[in-house]
């Protein structure tokens, strides 16, 4: 039996950060992502809206903190739904990127720290460019839509 995939990288060390991300996903089965803002690692970047869980925040309550916060939308716990998760090793940490579906929502998704939003359908979202860690969360995504 032949093995194709490559061995990772070693990351014996590096931080582990851990962060949520949404794909919100319109009635017409788009997805919102939103470019990352100057000054920010991978400005210029896509990825799906989230962030960091700070302690004591279970993912779920971090992920409606995190939209509220950049998009100024309100959601509940019941409403996201666990989808995949990522993990990617950068230079100084490496990241677990949990991923999950959200349907329902109130109020109108706007970039509140000034960065760009669009929709799109999932298969239109690989030929963006996006942060390593996203990336293979793509398939999946486009599977579940």
């Amino acid at each position: 039996m032949s093995l194709d995939c490559p061995a990772p990288p070693l990351t014996l060390g590096l931080p582990i950060l851990t962060v949520v991300a949404a794909a919100l996903i319109d009635p017409d089965g788009r997805v919102l992502v939103a470019e990352r803002p100057p000054g920010k690692h991978l400005a210029g970047q896509w990825e799906f809206p989230g962030g960091k869980i700070e302690p004591g925040e279970t993912p779920e309550t971090a992920l409606v903190r995190e939209l509220a916060e950049e998009l100024g939308v309100d959601t509940h716990h019941s409403c996201l739904a666990p989808a995949g998760f990522a993990s990617h090793a950068y230079d100084d940490f490496h990241l677990v990127l949990l991923l999950f579906a959200c349907r329902k929502w109130t109020g109108t998704p706007v970039g509140r720290q000034g960065q760009r939003t669009q929709w799109l359908r999932p298969n239109a979202l690989f030929a963006l460019p996006m942060p390593p860690a996203d990336r293979p969360l793509l398939g999946l995504l486009a599977a579940l839509v």
